[in-house]
């Protein structure tokens, strides 16, 4: 839903007041989205390393500095339905970062204060965002080649999802003298705003590398001597005759440690027998077996567990967020050590994670080592662990109680499942899901059976692939019956939002169908709920389908949220819908305990039970409140 035009008009007294306090937790609540906007508006010629910290800068000075309040949006940067304290930040971090693009350098001497100063710093490492795929790599050399106001607003279009007038008017107060030109040149880029909200534009998520270490290493020689002498004659000076240290009876940091020796030590591997696990009490990593035609090569799994320890700088390391990428605190247990499409490939599991070492075969220069967490983990969640991937397709490691496999392709619920031959736990190939961009004609999952039921899991780019369920939060089912997969073949195409997340399953509730104005037909409203190992960092969406349509539209989305979970089995959302007849209307559903909707803020209305539909304008942002059957208030999914 878009918001309405609003021209801009000067300060006035009766204007908003922002209290710093008010602006902060704005800033703290949006700050990764903040962060974003800011490095995808910074100059690309500062290198990504530069622009990471830049954009971080940015974002953290856009709070109003020297009093406790400041009026805001009176250059009409805010609309309505838009966090005035949001709209107030978005529209200084937009303003700094023009400032810093290299054409309009000379124009903004005198405010060479509002630039990013040097902070934050980081010393010997080297930060960017994860890498993408050729997708995001052609849209940032595109951005590039614009000027700075045309990049703004291709992202304010896109990132933002602002209309062309909202646009100008931010531009203008960002100083720019064309914000018309600025909108023509962003049209010369192709429209690919799902591509801006990808990791490899995310100064958020980062990875870190190593700078000169031959020059640190250098300069550094007669620093370290004496600071070393110091610290020792330090520590001498501070001990009583006979009495520990700061530490107690810990051992210097680089002593040797018979717990840390024995976790690098291939003799030491756990290893569980094949048949353990049809009598453990736990269906989980843990009863599987050592597989693989390896699991003798001890140099293998010598390199495999150091790596694991002290990755070295020329090893690709990787790990779902949240996960903890030091080496294990003792023995790990063995899962697989073989040859894989032409790799030789360990993977270990330390009770908490499992980790996977893969090097080419012949070399041991090009590894990589990737982690997950899979704390918790245990039947579905428990069945598969991705092996190696190959010329977009992969293959998996499988439980010892799986006894088949099959790729399912969601967008397609009425087709059969492709058998994939199990070879001592090893799938076939199976094709990974849809690409990040373009026409999503399938998504292939995994589908597995066994002694203890068939299970659907989706690769989102991660080691440990994501269970797929469906049904009421409270009692989710797996999406291997006819049913569940009708429920996931509009909406899979949805889980590409979800890459790269630490995500542990997603959950698709169907939690109302509604009756389209103008003889539309049945719509219905699904709300898919991805919960992650960390814990934090949930995604909510609420999705409308269309009569006729293909694939179902996102019309809200919203993170660290309890709606659609089954701590909060609740949700209400809502969406601009023009009819065949050329009329726009509100439509809004809640769940089925939903006893009211009421819309406001452009549209004033109220239905009984849980849906609403009344005629409205197009470009409004209503507000949506929902009363449940017990009287409780219900939000909107924003």
């Amino acid at each position: 839903m878009q918001s309405q035009d609003v021209a801009p008009r000067p300060p006035s007294a009766s204007a908003p007041v922002l209290d710093v306090g008010q602006a902060e937790a704005a800033l703290v609540e949006h700050y990764p989205r903040l962060v974003r906007l800011a490095y995808l508006l910074l100059p690309p010629g500062l290198g990504r390393g530069r622009r990471v910290l830049a954009a971080h800068s940015l974002a953290q000075r856009a709070l109003p500095r020297g009093r406790s309040s400041t009026p805001v949006a009176p250059d009409g940067t805010t609309d309505p339905g838009t966090d005035p304290a949001y709209g107030f930040l978005r529209a200084r971090v937009v303003r700094t970062a023009l400032a810093a693009d290299p054409p309009r350098r000379r124009a903004v001497r005198r405010r060479r204060a509002q630039l990013p100063p040097p902070l934050p710093l980081v010393w010997g490492l080297k930060l960017f965002p994860r890498a993408g795929g050729a997708d995001e790599l052609a849209l940032d050399q595109q951005l590039a080649s614009l000027p700075g106001p045309a990049r703004a607003a291709y992202v304010l279009r896109g990132l933002e999802q602002l209309p062309d007038d909202a646009v100008r008017r931010i531009l203008s107060a960002a100083g720019v003298a064309d914000p018309e030109a600025a909108l023509r040149q962003a049209e010369r880029v192709p429209d690919r705003s799902a591509l801006l909200t990808s990791p490899e534009f995310d100064p958020c998520s980062l990875q870190a590398r190593p700078t000169d270490l031959l020059r640190r290493r250098q300069r550094g020689k007669a620093v370290l001597a004496a600071t070393a002498a110091l610290a020792v004659c330090g520590a001498l000076a501070a001990l009583p005759d006979g009495g520990w240290g700061p530490d107690g009876a810990a051992a210097p940091v680089y002593a040797r440690n018979a717990s840390a020796e024995a976790a690098l030590d291939p003799a030491r591997l756990t290893r569980v027998s094949p048949t353990a696990w049809r009598t453990s009490a736990r269906l989980d990593l843990s009863a599987w077996p050592a597989r693989g035609d390896r699991t003798g090569d001890t140099a293998l799994l010598r390199r495999a567990l150091a790596v694991w320890a002290r990755p070295g700088g020329s090893v690709r390391v990787s790990a779902t967020p949240g996960t903890a990428t030091g080496g294990p605190a003792g023995p790990p247990q063995l899962l697989y050590a073989g040859d894989v499409d032409g790799a030789h490939v360990v993977l270990l599991h330390d009770g908490l994670r499992v980790a996977r070492y893969a090097e080419p075969k012949g070399s041991a220069s090009g590894a990589a080592l990737d982690l997950a967490r899979v704390d918790g983990a245990s039947g579905a969640e428990a069945a598969a662990v991705v092996l190696n991937r190959s010329d977009g397709n992969v293959r998996y490691l499988t439980a010892p109680w799986v006894k088949k496999a099959a790729g399912q392709d969601l967008r397609a619920p009425g087709s059969e499942p492709s058998d994939l031959a199990l070879t001592d736990g090893v799938t076939a190939p199976l094709a990974g899901p849809a690409p990040r961009a373009g026409a999503c004609a399938s998504w292939q999952a995994l589908r597995l059976s066994g002694d203890f039921g068939a299970y659907v899991l989706g690769d989102l780019g991660e080691l440990v692939p994501a269970r797929l369920t469906t049904g009421r939060p409270t009692a989710p089912h797996d999406a291997s019956g006819d049913g569940a997969r009708r429920t996931w073949a509009p909406f899979a195409c949805s889980l590409s939002v979800l890459r790269s997340q630490g995500v542990r399953s997603v959950n698709a509730w169907r939690y109302a169908e509604q009756e389209l104005p103008d003889e539309g037909g049945t719509a219905a409203w699904v709300c898919t709920r991805a919960d992650t190992w960390r814990g934090t960092g949930s995604q909510v969406l609420a999705q409308l389908r269309i009569p006729g349509v293909r694939y179902g539209a996102a019309v809200a989305r919203s993170a660290d949220v309890t709606a659609c979970g089954a701590r909060d089995p609740q949700v209400l959302a809502g969406a601009l819908w023009k009819s065949r007849t050329g009329s726009w209307y509100l439509l809004a559903a809640g769940g089925s305990r939903t006893e009211s909707i009421t819309a406001s803020n452009g549209v004033d209305a109220t239905a009984r039970g849980n849906v609403l539909a009344v005629p409205a304008k197009k470009g409004l942002r209503p507000e949506l409140k929902g009363t449940l059957d017990d009287g409780r208030p219900l939000d909107m999914l924003r």
